[in-house]
């Protein structure tokens, strides 16, 4: 084929490729030979199209079901999101700059916003009966079981903020990790309405995920996104608008949504609360109950008072 004469560009990369693989003792021309003999990469192959497809794997002959799973794939991709853009801040070895953080948490932003406007899906995109036919084969599992958002949550603030209303108003502020996260808001939710005692709903989400909630509880201790704010950034008016937004989005908008969509296939009838793996979603979704609050100096005394209540998303 005669003399190849590259350019000054491709044998500039070409010495660069040298160095990197001789810093780890490696031989660049048989990493060449590989890529002699490699496929071209395709859309299909990159993104596992198949196997992502693939994975939908109903438990009843109802068509609507598909629909169900589906949507709650698509929510926790929107989770794993929110939690690549959180990651890169809390977990820095350095606090962001100004426009990183407020650059990550506009994209959080976003995806949330995604997330608020789709569920129209849960609520109006399947048939009633066959929901409610369908929902009594997948007991105990429940959405409440996300483990992703109970991530983003730890993520997002310090972590007695988390806990129910009684246990915030007495808790101190030498209480333990370990003691806070016995009185987590949302454990109420899966209790069994006639005796108290923990659902297996509950049970079963406590076993799989309790050593890592607590892990990250403590290595987000001083640099959850609360505490970026109120060490670096306390006062910036634009960043305070952009966490006020994620506040009333995650903890607001968000729980509505879900609540709506209960009332719409369970109504209020509470014979009906099995069908969530006995969550007990009447008084577990509605904000206004929870009073969770990610940056509550970022709120005043009436927006508090009025956390959650309908007219607070006009």
């Amino acid at each position: 084929m005669g003399n190849k004469h590259f350019s000054e560009d491709v044998l500039a990369q070409l010495e660069k490729l040298e160095e990197k693989f001789d810093a780890m003792g490696q031989d660049l021309s048989a990493y060449l030979d590989g890529l002699l003999h490699a496929d071209y990469l395709t859309y299909w192959n990159y993104i596992r199209l198949d196997t992502l497809l693939s994975l939908q794997t109903p438990r009843t002959h109802f068509p609507d079901e598909e629909i169900f799973i589906l949507y709650h794939q698509i929510t926790e991709l929107y989770f794993k999101l929110i939690l690549n853009e959180q990651n890169q801040l809390i977990l820095a070895e350095e606090a962001p700059d100004r426009a990183t953080f407020l650059k990550r948490i506009k994209r959080i932003n976003r995806y949330f916003e995604h997330l608020v406007d789709s569920f129209d899906v849960m609520i109006e995109g399947m048939d009633h009966e066959q929901f409610l036919n369908f929902r009594m084969s997948l007991l105990p599992a429940s959405g409440f079981q996300s483990g992703q958002f109970r991530q983003i949550e730890i993520g997002a603030t310090d972590f007695h903020l988390l806990a129910d209303a009684n246990y915030r108003k007495e808790a101190s502020a030498t209480d333990s990790l370990e003691e806070v996260y016995e009185h987590l808001y949302w454990k109420k939710g899966a209790t069994e309405l006639a005796t108290g005692k923990k659902t297996l709903t509950l049970k079963q989400f406590e076993k799989k995920y309790t050593e890592d909630f607590l892990a990250r509880a403590k290595n987000v201790k001083s640099s959850n996104l609360r505490q970026l704010y109120l060490t670096n950034f306390e006062g910036d008016q634009e960043i305070i608008e952009a966490l006020r937004k994620l506040d009333h989005k995650a903890n607001v908008e968000w729980p509505l949504m879900h609540y709506k969509s209960a009332v719409r296939y369970l109504q209020k009838d509470p014979a009906m609360i099995k069908a969530t793996g006995g969550t007990n979603w009447q008084k577990y979704l509605p904000p206004r109950r929870q009073q969770i609050v990610f940056y509550p100096e970022l709120w005043s005394e009436e927006e508090l008072a009025n956390w959650g209540a309908r007219e607070h998303l006009d």
